[in-house]
């Protein structure tokens, strides 16, 4: 069944309103200082947890996230993949808080733009997914970019690297697991929780945020209130829109990453790297066409 227009506009805003609090958040992050990017990644988990617990208590999702703790603890081979999803989105939240901190978000940004490119190429190549002619022209002017990166620097930086490569095989492990994407979300907040609380107290942040009410009563908090709040628009933004509307969303986020590092966080694009992204920046676009095309032809 097709959304009606109603719940079409509250998706979009929903997927908007979400891709600018995660582009916040990279902003953010710049408020918790002195804390490094892993004391600030450990504590966003930790205030995180009882966020995707709330979420899941709220949309009723409890008996699906208890089957879910059930079955790995009877199939140890989901318990250890489940284990894995976690730790590559670890990775991933970790990257998005110290990208900000060491003036590297644009080289993040570059990653996210890159990623629905990375994905068409795993559609193709490992689900056989057949491309039509725009999808190719996109991967072709994403190519040129990618061609131009390699030939002024040698390689792409690596948080490039761990958005763009990192990413695919988390959202292949969690389409191989199929089950509820809040309950698996919150299973993989738990699973860092523990790893969290080490790094809180061997890092000495604990220390450093006690004495400090501000931060441990308003800017931690709201840490894991902006991260929650975002999750929760991003799910349901999920629900809302057709698969191909919500897919052009999501190049909303790197668009407001790239003017979040330079209003922001004062890095500065340079001619070489605007070399990179142009090319880049036009294969979304036919990306984003590619899209539009569908929903526009799609069958009722």
């Amino acid at each position: 069944m097709n959304p009606n227009h109603q719940d079409v506009r509250r998706g979009i805003a929903l997927s908007v309103g979400a891709s600018a609090l995660f582009a916040l958040l990279s902003a953010y992050a710049t408020l918790l200082a002195p804390l490094t990017g892993l004391d600030i990644f450990a504590w966003r988990i930790i205030w995180t947890a009882p966020g995707a617990l709330l979420l899941v208590a709220v949309r009723k999702r409890l008996p699906i996230l208890r089957q879910l703790l059930c079955r790995m603890m009877t199939e140890p081979k989901l318990g250890a993949v489940m284990i894995v999803s976690a730790a590559l989105l670890g990775v991933q939240q970790w990257l998005f808080l110290w990208a900000p901190l060491h003036g590297r978000m644009l080289e993040v940004s570059l990653g996210y733009f890159l990623l629905p490119l990375v994905m068409v190429l795993v559609g193709r190549f490992y689900y056989h997914e057949r491309l039509d002619a725009l999808q190719w022209l996109a991967v072709a002017c994403a190519a040129v970019g990618v061609g131009h990166e390699l030939w002024a620097t040698g390689a792409f930086s690596w948080p490039t690297l761990i958005v763009a490569l990192g990413y695919p095989p988390y959202f292949v492990l969690r389409r191989r697991i199929d089950q509820d994407s809040l309950a698996m979300f919150t299973v993989e907040v738990a699973l860092l929780v523990p790893v969290a609380i080490a790094f809180v107290i061997s890092g000495g942040s604990l220390q450093a945020v006690a004495g400090r009410a501000a931060m441990w009563g308003l800017l931690l908090p709201g840490l894991g209130a902006l991260s929650t709040l975002a999750l929760a628009s991003y799910l349901k933004a999920s629900r809302l829109l057709p698969l191909a509307l919500f897919g052009i969303l999501g190049y909303v986020e790197p668009v407001l990453l790239v003017f979040v590092s330079i209003t922001l966080l004062r890095e500065t694009l340079t001619s070489t790297q605007l070399a990179t992204y142009v090319p880049i920046w036009f294969s979304v676009a036919l990306a984003a066409l590619h899209s539009v095309r569908l929903i526009r032809f799609a069958p009722d």
